[in-house]
């Protein structure tokens, strides 16, 4: 049977939101997805710095940003399907965009009220995907290891870098993934406070507005300060065994107050100092497991250096796939969550985000 689906995905780097418009098959207990079509939809300011500042709003602020960033979405949504002459999908599943994810303390919430979706698109939404799971002892995270295993399955590790990176393989016989260490939520905040040094390491002393180190050129040219991996690397995070999750407050408490401490350090080096600590803790995740195949997706896998680094350090034959997957394959894989919620199929694994039971997860709204 053909399902169609929209996936929604805003990631912590906060560069806009992501649509897919996607198509799956399932054929004999396997699965079958083509990306129709995708785009990444820019954040207007106002809404980057709503959404920046969103955790220290009040609770009445809160909300209502819930709500009219469900609208935003909504909006966004039926100009993407209109502007592509796009059938209108079975389904829109959106991940919303994290503003707390405490699972130590039983909590987590992404706003984009899927009600406000759903008024918008006259379509069905399915959102909240993370809540169910917490609720039952795990991690709300990731959850994206499904479509790991029932879209990706040929590979051994599906590596994402995007704001933070998750990996996801299979180890006797279970689905096992969790998030390794920060990635481009902690460069591109680098870089942005660094703006004035960046601009004369990339243009020659020519000020410019840079967001993030492209390609890698900028840690490229840097030497590692063992003295600051050291102390990334030493985090009681790295230590810990799955399921675990990151977070923006834990970059908040624990990565950015290290970065301080060495602001006197050429950029160049910051940079490359931490991209050595992604290296390392990537390496110390996949050298001691089965497998050599790797998948390797998100924004980091455009990122020439960091792959150069990948490549010549990991035991691995790492597969960097076409444009679409590397930019889309969140927002695919929150569109195949929501085909898997709607047909009653568990879509949010114990084994890989905790807790003591499979979920089928997702609040529905019905647009029409």
């Amino acid at each position: 049977m053909k399902h169609t689906a929209i996936g929604l995905m805003s990631g912590t780097s906060l560069d806009g939101t992501d649509i897919a418009y996607c198509t799956f098959n399932e054929d004999y207990s396997s699965w079958i997805f083509k990306i129709v079509k995708a785009q990444t939809i820019p954040y207007p300011v106002a809404w980057e710095n709503k959404l920046r500042k969103a955790s220290e709003m009040n609770a009445q602020e809160l909300i209502k940003t819930h709500v009219e960033y469900g609208h935003y979405l909504g909006e966004i949504t039926k100009e993407f399907i209109k502007n592509n002459q796009l059938n209108d999908p079975d389904i829109i599943a959106s991940h919303g965009h994290t503003v707390y994810h405490r699972p130590e303390n039983g909590f987590t919430f992404q706003i984009g009220d899927g009600s406000a979706i759903a008024a918008q698109t006259q379509c069905t939404v399915v959102c909240d995907f993370r809540s169910l799971n917490i609720a039952c002892g795990g991690q709300g995270a990731p959850l994206v290891p499904i479509g790991d295993k029932l879209l990706f399955g040929k590979y051994d590790y599906c590596l994402n870098l995007g704001g933070f990176a998750n990996i996801s393989f299979k180890k006797q016989n279970q689905r096992l993934a969790f998030d390794i260490c920060p990635v481009n939520f902690v460069i591109n905040n680098i870089v942005k406070n660094k703006n004035q040094e960046a601009s004369k390491i990339l243009f020659n002393n020519i000020t410019k507005k840079i967001y993030h180190d492209p390609d890698g050129k900028i840690a490229s040219r840097g030497k590692i300060s063992t003295l600051l991996t050291d102390e990334l690397n030493n985090l009681d995070y790295y230590q810990k065994k799955p399921p675990k999750s990151l977070g923006a407050e834990w970059v908040e408490k624990n990565i950015f107050p290290i970065i301080k401490k060495y602001h006197n350090m050429p950029l160049q080096d910051i940079l490359r100092s931490f991209y050595e600590h992604i290296t390392c803790q990537v390496n110390k995740t996949t050298k001691n497991n089965p497998g050599k195949k790797m998948l390797v997706t998100g924004g980091g896998a455009n990122n020439k250096f960091l792959m150069t680094l990948f490549k010549n350090k990991l035991q691995l034959d790492i597969h960097i796939p076409g444009k679409n997957i590397i930019e889309y394959k969140e927002a695919l894989v929150f569109a195949f969550l929501g085909v898997l919620r709607l047909n009653n199929m568990p879509n949010i694994l114990k084994s890989a985000s905790g807790g003591y039971k499979n979920n089928i997860g997702g609040g529905v709204f019905e647009g029409k």
